[in-house]
């Protein structure tokens, strides 16, 4: 989108090294753990768990493995529904079609832009009337903000539906003084490249079950049945995650404090330059929460402020800098089409409005000061411009 300039670019979001890294990668080499076990996995599963609170941790290939080892601990099968945020990446809803199951997708709602509990309430009214509950309910927090944890577990607890947490963009969030990807049955981080911390691609699937995580351990290993020779009783997924790229973890893991510092200080940057312009309404962070602002998102009142997402986009990707629009809810999406969908009140869909109108800034922990002036006064420049046109076109 846009021409390609001989300026810099500047990534939405880019990995961000700390330089201790090449340590932990030396000691793998230096002791020829180089398969996917070894000294560094089991330390970054331990340090991950202690971190956010969790009894135990397994470290995975992706977010999206951790996703799909949880519906299996949960006997997620052939003919099972499960409720699903509508409004996230595409990675949340994949495995539920990969363990046959059926997804139902549920709105946002406006305080967090994340599950709504009332569309949550009314698919569950309709699935007891029906006689056919959900296997489990997958809640994401978008954007390292948490869904309204409280009022969705009070749901899936009075019908005794287990809560997976996909936490793949919230490493570091609270809710009400509890770590994020703590609240379900089943916990999900991501540590894909562009996540707060990376392991340039892994997972972590976390829960106080050690009886569940010992076979989600299993499971990821080919679930290789305790024999002398090759025996497989269960079919099972080549899940885990190497020792080598758990070391790089584990040295993102030291500075995930700091990041999450840099990614809340580049947000009130943003929001303190921008918040003023006419139209523009950044994403809330819910009372007793704290966000580690992963991506700083906000919406863009055409009306109000002279310019659409699309527009400014373009603006942007123009002067080389990486934007993007909020996610494009699943039931959206094509290879859905026709699966059912809860909307936040009969009379509105709040994931749609967060899509047509959202908008996602560059946000890495290693923007400099320079390359976040050169976002904001662009964005000042493009609106301002936009108004003057629309002054003269009315005069």
């Amino acid at each position: 989108m846009g021409q390609i300039t001989d300026k810099k670019r500047i990534f939405l979001s880019s990995p961000h090294m700390s330089g201790k890294e090449l340590k932990y990668i030396k000691e793998a080499f230096e002791t020829n753990w180089i398969a996917p076990l070894g000294p560094n996995v089991d330390a970054f599963e331990e340090e991950v768990a202690k971190y956010v609170g969790a009894s135990e941790a397994v470290a995975l290939s992706s977010g999206t493995a951790a996703i799909h080892l949880a519906l299996s601990l949960l006997g997620v099968g052939k003919g099972d529904n499960v409720f699903c945020s509508s409004l996230t990446f595409i990675a949340s809803a994949n495995p539920i079609m990969y363990q046959g199951a059926e997804p139902i997708f549920i709105d946002s709602e406006p305080d967090t832009w994340n599950m709504s509990p009332q569309a949550l309430r009314r698919a569950f009214d309709d699935a007891m009337e029906e006689g056919c509950l959900p296997k489990a309910v997958i809640v994401v927090n978008l954007y390292g903000q948490s869904a309204k944890m409280d009022e969705i577990i009070a749901i899936c607890d009075q019908y005794h539906v287990p809560v997976i947490e996909d936490a793949a963009e919230s490493l570091g969030s609270m809710y009400k003084g509890k770590a994020s990807g703590t609240f379900g049955r089943f916990g999900v981080f991501s540590f894909n490249g562009n996540k707060i911390i990376t392991t340039s691609g892994g997972g972590m699937l976390i829960s106080n079950d050690r009886e569940a995580l010992q076979k989600a351990r299993f499971l990821a290993t080919q679930a290789r049945d305790a024999a002398p020779h090759y025996q497989h009783s269960q079919i099972g997924y080549n899940y885990r995650l190497s020792n080598i790229l758990a070391g790089v973890g584990r040295a993102q893991l030291e500075v995930l404090e700091e990041r999450i510092q840099s990614r809340r200080s580049i947000f009130n940057r943003y929001y303190e330059e921008l918040s003023g312009l006419p139209g523009f309404m950044f994403m809330p962070e819910l009372e007793d929460t704290f966000s580690n602002r992963w991506l700083t998102a906000l919406l863009v009142n055409e009306e109000e402020a002279g310019i659409s997402v699309k527009e400014l986009l373009q603006a942007l990707s123009e002067e080389n800098i990486e934007a993007r629009p909020v996610w494009k809810p699943l039931h959206l999406q094509p290879v859905f089409e026709g699966v059912h969908y809860y909307p936040h009140s009969e009379a509105e869909s709040v994931s749609d409005f967060l899509f047509e109108n959202g908008i996602c800034l560059p946000s890495g922990s290693n923007m400099t000061d320079e390359e976040l002036d050169t976002v904001i006064n662009h964005i000042k420049k493009t609106v301002l411009k936009r108004k003057e046109r629309m002054d003269i076109y009315s005069a």
